[in-house]
């Protein structure tokens, strides 16, 4: 950090935000780990706010509860966001077509299917 020696307050920012960093892509803390990092996030909050990043003080802290849960429950429907992407793309390229069966079998065969084609 000897680069941003001579700004002291673009250093002192650039230390809080690795440390916002850090904080933010922490994964699958428990409950007490969480109470634990709560302070550190808080005081880093403190330290936003009277920055000329107050507006990301202000927006983190609105999203606090938020925040905290995600370090709990760290999964997400992306893989399912994507499944229907893929639906969404195949739609659009068979436009007209009025062959669900064919549709059906072209979803299986992009999304990835277990070996078996049955009707359930």
């Amino acid at each position: 950090m000897d680069y941003l020696a001579s700004y002291p307050v673009l250093q002192a920012m650039y230390v809080i935000k690795q440390k916002l960093v850090r904080l933010m892509l922490l994964k699958t803390v428990t409950k007490k780990q969480a109470k634990r990092k709560r302070p550190e996030l808080m005081l880093i909050l403190d330290h936003l706010r009277d920055s000329p990043l107050r507006t990301l003080g202000k927006t983190l802290s609105s999203w606090l509860q938020p925040i905290i849960a995600m370090w709990r429950f760290s999964k997400t429907n992306g893989i399912t966001e994507g499944f229907h992407n893929k639906m969404e793309m195949m739609t659009r390229r068979a436009y007209g077509f009025r062959n669900f069966e064919n549709y059906r079998l072209r979803v299986l065969a992009h999304c990835g299917w277990n070996g078996m084609l049955s009707r359930h």
